[in-house]
């Protein structure tokens, strides 16, 4: 899951730098890990530059990174942490 996520990430905001963690083993027994089976690929934690996001409002880029991932939640992922900047901020 992580790798397709930096893949679809990197197609849609050609990021000048992009850091995607999977920190689904700091939430084992959290009801959003049972409810992915117990998986590995339920949390991530995002930090991407794009010139993409100059202009935007955090609500905004938060949007943008949903509306890129598209079904990603409905194939497990439980939780994302984002930051979006973009270069200069």
């Amino acid at each position: 899951m992580q790798k397709t996520m930096e893949n679809v990430l990197d197609a849609a905001f050609a990021p000048v730098a992009m850091e995607v963690i999977n920190e689904s083993a700091k939430h084992r027994g959290h009801a959003g890990h049972r409810e992915a089976g117990g998986g590995d690929n339920t949390h991530f934690r995002l930090s991407i530059v794009s010139e993409a996001f100059a202009g935007k409002s955090r609500v905004e880029r938060h949007r943008m990174v949903y509306a890129a991932l598209g079904g990603a939640f409905d194939k497990g992922i439980h939780a994302l942490a984002i930051d979006a900047r973009a270069p200069g901020e």
